[in-house]
């Protein structure tokens, strides 16, 4: 097994996310998360229960959904918390149809008045949104149906929460908030040696416990080092097509950077969504490889 240089786990990567925050022994770490971000308008979240992450269309042929976190709280309110690693074609729109599910998971037969339960979506992210790069101090983005005249929430039932983690930058010292402090930590976690003395909450305390790699089984230090090394991967995929300014040229270019995903394992749906290419495009890529 690997030497890992890192004291605690990236947060980012798909097992180190749920490894905190989508445990049934670690519920409470979202829970505060959740209430931190959340409660001005929602009140405090008493109580989450896990639900199934995948869904289904309603068809055979309808794309399904899988949410990496996806609760309820004592309410009946649905969460659908997300961590997106790239950058990704439509990823708003995603969110959007994300939301749909749900939404029409609460239709009843027969006679039924439309009430809905409100339907929260938390996206946190490991890039900017192109149109949001001329603003690096604004980070968090609360998205509601309002009216364009006025500005006010028309309708208060379905939210979108959006996290450019990149964009904040401050120092241990300039926490302010605990809402400050979440986010520090989920940016920050696995370049960190210790427990900050300005995070000595019990919350953090757990978190940081939970997040230590020494404490892992041989089983969770392999499934932690699958999921490291195909994040790693991903980012050095796009990092290198960054770089040579493949993504914002010919068909060609970008052609080969999904040869290259395709080449280190990376997921059709992956690619798919980081590239704007069709799933019927890179199968072609992937029998011409194997040809």
């Amino acid at each position: 097994m690997a030497e890992f240089t890192e004291r605690y786990i990236n947060p980012f990567t798909d097992y180190g996310f749920k490894k905190l925050f989508g445990e049934e022994p670690n519920k409470d770490l979202l829970l505060d998360f959740l209430n931190v971000l959340l409660q001005e308008e929602q009140g405090e979240i008493i109580d989450l229960t896990y639900l199934k992450s995948e869904h289904l269309g309603t068809g055979e042929l309808d794309r399904k959904a899988i949410f990496d976190l996806y609760c309820e709280n004592e309410k009946g309110e649905k969460f659908i918390v997300e961590l997106q690693k790239t950058k990704q074609n439509f990823f708003k729109d995603r969110t959007v149809y994300y939301s749909t599910f749900p939404i029409r998971e609460q239709a009843k037969r027969a006679d039924w008045n439309y009430e809905l339960k409100a339907v929260y979506t938390i996206a946190i992210l490991d890039f900017v949104f192109d149109e949001d790069k001329q603003d690096p101090a604004k980070f968090r983005y609360d998205i509601k149906l309002s009216d364009t005249e006025t500005k006010e929430v028309f309708y208060d039932k379905l939210t979108f929460i959006y996290l450019e983690m990149p964009k904040f930058n401050k120092t241990i010292e300039e926490l302010e908030t605990r809402f400050d402090k979440w986010l520090y930590v989920i940016r920050n976690l696995n370049r960190l040696d210790k427990v900050p003395e300005k995070l000595r909450e019990r919350v953090f305390e757990k978190l940081f416990e939970t997040a230590e790699i020494a404490k892992f089984t041989p089983e969770q230090i392999r499934s932690y080092e699958d999921s490291l090394k195909y994040y790693r991967d991903l980012k050095n995929s796009l990092d290198t097509a960054k770089e040579e300014g493949r993504l914002e040229g010919r068909l060609e270019g970008i052609e080969e950077v999904a040869e290259n995903m395709l080449k280190k394992g990376i997921s059709t749906e992956i690619i798919a969504e980081t590239t704007g290419l069709t799933d019927q495009q890179i199968e072609r890529l992937k029998k011409k490889n194997e040809g």
